[in-house]
């Protein structure tokens, strides 16, 4: 039974268990977009688990994990616009405040190719509408793409009605949801 939930205080063990997973993103602890210019300083995976963590235990929106019965087996990074410094850059005349982003997943290898990335973005268009956000974006990758892929695919974003409103550079596309 697969169940998503968002990263609160009381599930930051269970974050800290899923990125210290073999395969997963403990060397950017989801912090590349997320960083201060101050932050941004400070590169290595310690540094940035610490900047995370102070964000999750100050109430502030991270991103969702997926469960298998008690065990966190995904990952989405799912927030504010306003929280990501570098997609805030993006377009700096918007509200970011209400608009919601979606930057990043893990999925670990042996549950990849199940859904669960679906699921994720689901569950983050979900939340964002409970928030109150506006919309909801995302900037995924063509699928031949050599990078950027753990950002998503282009058709998954669309198939859940997303349209795209630019580029993000020369790979990212920038799909939005109006919620």
């Amino acid at each position: 039974m697969i169940s998503i939930k968002p990263v609160t205080r009381a599930r930051w063990k269970d974050l800290e268990a899923l990125f210290e997973s073999p395969g997963a993103p403990k060397y950017c602890w989801c912090m590349v977009w997320r960083a201060t210019k101050e932050e941004a300083k400070h590169t290595d995976g310690k540094s940035r688990k610490g900047f995370l963590k102070a964000r999750v235990e100050a109430g502030t929106p991270v991103g969702l994990l997926a469960y298998a019965g008690k065990e966190p087996v995904a990952w989405c990074s799912a927030a504010p616009k306003s929280t990501y410094r570098k997609l805030d850059d993006l377009h700096p005349d918007e509200d970011a405040s209400r608009i919601w982003s979606i930057a990043c997943f893990f999925v670990k290898k042996e549950w990849r190719g199940q859904g669960l990335t679906e699921r994720l973005v689901d569950a983050a268009s979900a939340l964002a509408r409970k928030q109150k956000a506006i919309a909801l974006e995302a900037y995924p990758v063509d699928e031949d793409s050599p990078s950027y892929r753990f950002m998503g695919f282009v058709p998954l974003f669309a198939e859940r009605g997303f349209a795209g409103i630019g580029r993000a550079g020369s790979r990212r596309h920038v799909m939005r949801l109006e919620l």
